[in-house]
Formats: C-alpha cells, sequence, structure tokens
C-alpha cells in the first residue's frame, strides 16, 4: 500500500497501480457534446424480481416502500449486519449506495459481499446497506418534466425516512454514508453535495460529473438534461455539483469526508472526475483522490482493486463523525 501527501493536506490512497494527478488537469470542452447525447429517462420498472441465477449475500432481503413522489411502490435491497436480531437495543449507521445507469435494486449486491465479508472477519464495524432502485438515466434527479422521475425527492424525503423508520439506524447525518458507481456516483455526489448535514461520508466511484449548468440550452428542449430539467435554468444551478459545492462549502467542510476513485481507462468519466478533485482542492476541501493505473469503466475490476480497503474511508468517517455528534 503507498500513500501520497499532497496540496492542501489532500492524503490519496492508493492500493495496488494507481496514480496522481495534479492540479491543472481538468476536463476537455469536448465532455458536453457526449452528455447531450445520453438521452432521457426510459419508462421505469421500480420494482423487479430477483434475477435468474443470482443469490442473495448473506443478511440481504428484498424489500418495497410506497412513494408518493412517483406515485409506484420502489424495490430496494438492504443489508443487516450479522448481530442485527440478536443486540435489539443497537443503532446503526447506514451505507446507501446507488446503483449505475440500467441498473436496479439488484445491481449492487456485491457491495453487499464485500460489506458482509469484512464484518465478520473483523475488518469494519456493523453497519446496514441500503441499495436503491433509482431508475434508468435518471441520475437520482427530479425531473422538471414529468412528475414519474421525483427520483431525489424520493430518496431525500421519503426512503431514508422509511428506512430510519424500519429499522435501527442512527437517524441522524453522522450515521449516514452515501457511494456510488457511474451513474451512482454522479447521483451520490450531487446529493452530498446539496444535502452535506445529510452524511458523513461520500465515495464518488467513476462518477462523472459535468458542469450542468454550463448544459443549459433552451433551444434544444428534446436533448438532454434540457429534456430532465426543464426550461428554468435555477434547475441547472440548483443540479450543478460546482454550484452546490460553492453554495454549501461550510457544511462540506464541516461535517462531510469525500473520496473519489476512477480509472485512468475511463475515458468518458475520468475528465470531470479530474475536474472536481481540482475544484475540491481549490476550494480547500481535504479528500482522497484514487486513480487506479490501466482500469477502464469497470465496476467489479474497481472493486477487486480496492476490496481489502473498499469501505475502510466510511468506517473512518463514521468514527470522526461520531466523535464529533459525541455518540462515541
Amino acid at each position: 500500500m503507498r500513500w501520497y501527501l499532497g496540496v492542501l493536506g489532500l492524503v490519496v490512497a492508493c492500493w495496488g497501480s494507481c496514480s496522481v494527478v495534479s492540479a491543472q488537469l481538468v476536463a476537455p470542452e469536448g465532455y458536453k457534446e457526449a452528455h447531450l447525447r445520453e438521452g432521457n429517462p426510459p419508462a421505469a420498472v421500480w420494482v423487479n424480481p430477483q434475477p435468474a441465477g443470482v443469490e442473495l449475500p448473506e443478511g440481504v432481503s428484498h424489500q418495497t416502500f410506497h412513494s408518493d413522489a412517483i406515485g409506484e411502490d420502489i424495490g430496494f435491497c438492504v443489508y443487516l449486519p450479522p448481530n442485527y436480531d440478536q443486540e435489539s437495543d443497537r443503532r446503526y449507521p447506514v451505507i446507501y449506495t446507488l446503483h449505475g445507469n440500467g441498473g436496479n435494486e439488484w445491481k449492487c449486491l456485491l457491495d453487499a459481499e464485500v460489506l458482509h465479508e469484512g464484518i465478520v472477519a473483523g475488518r469494519w464495524p456493523s453497519v446496514i446497506m441500503v441499495m436503491p432502485n433509482g431508475g434508468h438515466n435518471t441520475f437520482y434527479k427530479d425531473s422538471a418534466v414529468d412528475s414519474k422521475f421525483r427520483v431525489e425527492t424520493m430518496f431525500i424525503k421519503e426512503l431514508i425516512p422509511h428506512i430510519d423508520a424500519t429499522y435501527r439506524t442512527i437517524a441522524d447525518g453522522s450515521g449516514r454514508c452515501i457511494e456510488g458507481f457511474s451513474m451512482g456516483g454522479r447521483g451520490s455526489t450531487r446529493l452530498a453535495m446539496k444535502y452535506p448535514d445529510m452524511f458523513c461520508s461520500l465515495f464518488c466511484q467513476a462518477g462523472n460529473v459535468p458542469r450542468i449548468a454550463t448544459l443549459y440550452d433552451p433551444a434544444h428542449p428534446e436533448t438532454y438534461p434540457n429534456s430532465l430539467l426543464g426550461p428554468d435554468r435555477e434547475n441547472y444551478v440548483n443540479n450543478d455539483v460546482f454550484e452546490l459545492l460553492q453554495k454549501n462549502l461550510k457544511q462540506i467542510k464541516k461535517g462531510l469526508r469525500i473520496q473519489i476513485a476512477c480509472g485512468t481507462k475511463d475515458g468518458g468519466h475520468l475528465p470531470t472526475v479530474r475536474e472536481f478533485h481540482v475544484a475540491l482542492l481549490e476550494a480547500g476541501v481535504d479528500h482522497t483522490y484514487i486513480e487506479l493505473e490501466g482500469l477502464a469503466h469497470k465496476k467489479t475490476e474497481m472493486i477487486a482493486r480496492l476490496r481489502p480497503i473498499w469501505f475502510d474511508y466510511h468506517v473512518e468517517s463514521l468514527r470522526r463523525a461520531a466523535e464529533r455528534s459525541g455518540k462515541n
């Protein structure tokens, strides 16, 4: 394992073959055009059957809850640690793991498998994991033009309260982590920047974080993101990670720890990931930044390379948050 000390006290932890980039690396202009071709949310199936041949990891079950924001039942998988039923007075932190584009509530079972393995081995403390269905191509946003895709409201206003009411959670930001790969990485990053008091830890895994505010183009309402966010420019500013970083900088610095990982061969995501890394540096936000040499846009390979430390960052974030809140 190698450690690098960078600018502004930034610590970069690398496992295996990683590289560190300078603060001068920014995204090329061409990324705008790429994102205009992402498309719009298709019709969603919000509750999905267990895929054929897929076995549930130990501790995982499939559940549903009703979302008034979307007007449908929503599926999610939840992992409960081995001692959950035995220690009935204990409350647990929660890691919310968001799937990528084209996925659903079954897509992140490997994360739960890795977590369970580490808890049983004594590497990580007991935590709950929730893996919700975020739909296709929604990027976990609220659509301004289609009420069927109010995914941010569903997640923040309905799912999290449902989890806190249903399970013995630490029901505040000191006990919540958020993460995701690809679309889930972008969604988790935006939600953490928008609601920094609700989470103590963010792990963005190859999540494309473009400057959405620069893509505002009312002359082309049929193209993404205009087709999702509508004609009001304020919707773009309110969904732009870079704008949200500046708006909520004080709260972010106070209580949200941030880790970012991406592969050097992930050409569709690395440019904006690097740009966000630079923005954090320039804002004076300490964070952990990892580049995995030769890795393309492959979550299973990213997990394989980082498996022994996959949840280390969240665990440390939870420890610090508990210390700050006096819950240790």
